[in-house]
């Protein structure tokens, strides 16, 4: 069986570990720790790449930017 939990290192707490216990009780386990990059995630998609690649050269020419209304988050 496998498990992958996605949480924030500051979240770790022994309720955490409570759990992963319970879940593989009396079974070995292995830990294995990654730092997950948000960024490799959202470049995977070739039309997603492309697009936020674009948005960045808008954004490094200072074209194409919406500054949306200030009031509203008043």
């Amino acid at each position: 069986m496998q498990t992958i939990y996605q949480i924030n290192a500051d979240e770790i707490d022994e309720n955490l570990l409570d759990s992963i216990k319970a879940q593989f009780k009396h079974k070995e386990i292995e830990i294995v720790v990654t730092e997950r990059d948000e960024t490799a995630y959202l470049l995977r998609s070739p039309a997603n790449r492309e697009y936020l690649l674009r948005v960045i050269e808008d954004v490094e020419a200072n074209q194409n930017i919406v500054v949306p209304n200030q009031e509203q988050f008043r």
